[in-house]
């Protein structure tokens, strides 16, 4: 018995309600049978977002607070058919013409929306994405981003403790806290896990799932499961940290 392909799943990143509602009403018009799987409000909710669900199609506004449509199309790589949303007049409409990445005007004009529709419908969706690494990287550094943290402020008692990032061993997120372990032990400060990611050196910092962070200089190695789990060791620590499936490929190899 052939059974049908799975329905097409989405996410759509607005720190807008209005236009994500006005999307998500033109997609259910153009497109009845694609799953919106999630819908958020930021840039860090949506890259959560997308490792928990991993949809194939994300609707991604480029102006979003803490991480950016263009960050998080970066994080998600060639992993997801990705649709920049985006303000008449911004500057990164020239690059995407010229890239022939799709785009949509707000306020979403279903016409447009339409003739993207058809072309991500099959077989294109169950393709490959096409690799906008290199375009990203261009269009991420005009936006200024500033300077890696390096140092982190700590409140402990009616003191504050300074936290050379550099000795951070990993970050972990807790209830409303973040869990910061480094060479000299830990403590916790009220700055989001969300918050910081973007405040750190991608260099140095890897993220390993929704929850932890870690500093690659102390990862040990990266153990594999017949199943397709992973974990890191960690040097000095006993903790074994969760790899999500999707991030898995920067710790092949070790």
């Amino acid at each position: 018995m052939n059974l049908p392909p799975p329905a097409a799943t989405a996410l759509i990143a607005d720190d807008e309600e209005a236009p994500r509602e006005q999307l998500r009403h033109a997609l259910a018009r153009c497109w009845p049978d694609l799953r919106i799987v999630a819908e958020t409000a930021d840039g860090a909710e949506a890259w959560d977002a997308w490792l928990v669900h991993e949809p194939r199609l994300v609707f991604l506004d480029v102006r979003m607070p803490i991480l950016t449509g263009l960050d998080v199309a970066q994080r998600i790589g060639a992993r997801a058919h990705i649709v920049f949303v985006a303000a008449p007049g911004d500057h990164a409409l020239d690059a995407f013409a010229s890239a022939a990445v799709d785009v949509l005007l707000k306020p979403v004009d279903e016409q447009p929306l339409r003739a993207i529709v058809e072309r991500l419908q099959q077989p294109r969706l169950h393709e490959p994405p096409p690799d906008l690494q290199a375009l990203l990287a261009r269009l991420v550094a005009r936006q200024r981003a500033p300077a890696p943290l390096e140092v982190l402020q700590a409140g402990v008692g009616r003191e504050t403790e300074a936290i050379p990032v550099a000795e951070v061993i990993f970050f972990e997120a807790d209830a409303r806290y973040t869990r910061v372990v480094h060479r000299g032990g830990e403590t916790l400060v009220r700055v989001p896990l969300k918050e910081l990611l973007p405040r750190l050196d991608p260099q140095r910092f890897l993220q390993v799932n929704r929850f932890a962070i870690v500093n690659e200089r102390w990862i040990t190695g990266a153990l594999r499961t017949d199943d397709g789990q992973m974990t890191l060791t960690l040097r000095e620590r006993a903790e074994r940290l969760p790899v999500a499936r999707p991030l898995q490929d920067q710790f092949r190899g070790r």
